[in-house]
């Protein structure tokens, strides 16, 4: 019987390379094993916090006005109505449609000011197109409640 003698030739470099990919590795399971470990559930909001209303962001509802589109832009963080414009307004529309600016300022001025679009006062010349305003207001911020 011959023996034969096998020689094992390892780099330092490819023992260190698989030194540091071993102890990421181990890192990152138990990383994983921390963050989804069964058992710890969220605690419920105590009654001290307030619910939020809106998801943050901006909302948008479009109105046709003729045969040009107008959205109506709504931005809202957690429990507040921030600000409320038309995009895109281009001249077209504001020659054609004089009263939806100084309509929606109005009933802008007035939502951010109660956070409500309930009990809003509006001119009786332009009664409808408050009420068009009105409406595509109201399905941006549905799209916002949570």
């Amino acid at each position: 019987m011959s023996s034969k003698t096998k020689i094992v030739v390892l780099r330092m470099k490819e023992i260190i390379y698989t030194g540091i990919f071993l102890l990421l590795g181990i890192l990152l399971i138990s990383l994983f094993l921390f963050m989804f470990r069964p058992g710890k559930k969220d605690s419920p909001a105590s009654s001290d916090q307030v619910k939020s209303l809106y998801t943050p962001g901006v909302y948008t509802s479009s109105i046709r006005l003729g045969n040009e589109q107008v959205d109506v832009q709504v931005s809202v963080d957690s429990d507040h109505i921030n600000s409320i414009d038309l995009v895109p307004l281009n001249e077209a529309v504001t020659t054609m449609y004089p009263l939806v600016q100084p309509a929606l300022d109005d009933l802008a001025e007035q939502i951010c000011a109660s956070q409500s679009t309930e009990n809003l006062s509006y001119a009786s010349d332009s009664r409808y197109t408050s009420m068009a305003l009105l409406n595509a207001i109201n399905n941006a911020l549905q799209k916002a409640e949570k």
